[in-house]
């Protein structure tokens, strides 16, 4: 028997991804919070905005440098 159906697409998992990553980043800056302090959690907290902001720039860089040699990502 012959299964001529196409194959489903997979799920986009991107906004779960997005919001599990944000509810995990707030358990553990409270922990954080209730064993350091909040001096700790917020330094850590901008800690990380820094690294996101620089991975985004890390980015553009590297689309603009593809397109350069003409390729897209």
């Amino acid at each position: 028997m012959r299964n001529d159906e196409q194959p489903q697409r997979a799920p986009n998992y991107t906004s779960a991804c997005i919001v599990m990553f944000g509810v995990n980043v707030t358990w553990i800056l409270v922990a954080i919070w209730a064993f350091w302090g909040l001096v700790a959690a917020m330094l850590l907290a901008l800690g990380l905005n820094h690294l996101m902001d620089r991975v985004r720039v890390w980015a553009d860089a590297r689309a603009a440098a593809s397109i350069r040699r003409g390729k897209q990502i």
